[in-house]
């Protein structure tokens, strides 16, 4: 059954006036275009950002995020479901950690480390099969670092760049913690913790972090 990913909740919160404004064009399209063209609309309208972080539960509001310029993967991710949903199209989040192998050097020194944990990516269900995508990284920054954009139209997998356009390994996937019909927000917070324990607890009271 895929009724509990249809479900409106408290950061799939697609009946606000945010969420609606999102999928507006769209309603009129097949269930695959509108797959694709809320996918292309996510990916390229906010800018990646791994440096802005949050850990409560109204960082992580589809409406919330759809107002920002930028958005973490996890963000993306829950604004592509969200947006899904209001559509009709029953969708989930997915969670894993990965490693960047390609201008790293920001992220390892904010981090300690070049791993992403957790992760975000979204799981569509279409054609009687859940298949998984990724919209965090926009066409600008896949030019900026000499890599394919992903594309994805709800017929397979499309998760992440393994090798740049020169053949140098860009991401790859350590660890996958499966998927979630809701933000798993605890989950989301103790992943955190176990992977950047000091940045946790140096940020773990504030709204969002900015590191």
């Amino acid at each position: 059954m895929t009724t509990e990913y249809l479900k409106s909740t408290h950061y799939f919160d697609y009946e606000s006036p945010e969420i609606q404004t999102l999928v507006q064009d769209f309603h009129s399209l097949s269930e695959q275009e509108k797959i694709k063209q809320l996918y292309l609309k996510v990916r390229d309208g906010w800018r990646y950002n791994p440096y802005n972080i949050g850990l409560t539960n109204d960082h992580f509001k589809a409406s919330a995020i759809y107002n920002k310029p930028t958005a973490h993967c996890i963000d993306k991710s829950v604004l592509y479901v969200a947006g899904l949903r209001a559509l009709g199209i029953p969708s989930r989040i997915r969670l894993a950690k990965v490693s960047n192998h390609i201008a790293v050097e920001r992220l390892v020194e904010k981090l300690g480390t070049s791993d992403i944990a957790p992760h975000g990516m979204a799981e569509v269900f279409f054609d009687n099969k859940w298949v998984k995508c990724s919209p965090a990284f926009n066409t600008e920054l896949c030019d900026k670092f000499n890599v394919d954009v992903l594309e994805f139209d709800g017929t397979e997998d499309s998760i992440f760049q393994e090798f740049n356009k020169d053949d140098a390994q860009f991401m790859s996937y350590k660890e996958d913690y499966g998927s979630f019909d809701n933000v798993p927000i605890t989950f989301i917070k103790e992943t955190f913790k176990n992977n950047y324990p000091k940045l946790y607890h140096q940020f773990k009271d504030s709204k969002e972090i900015n590191i």
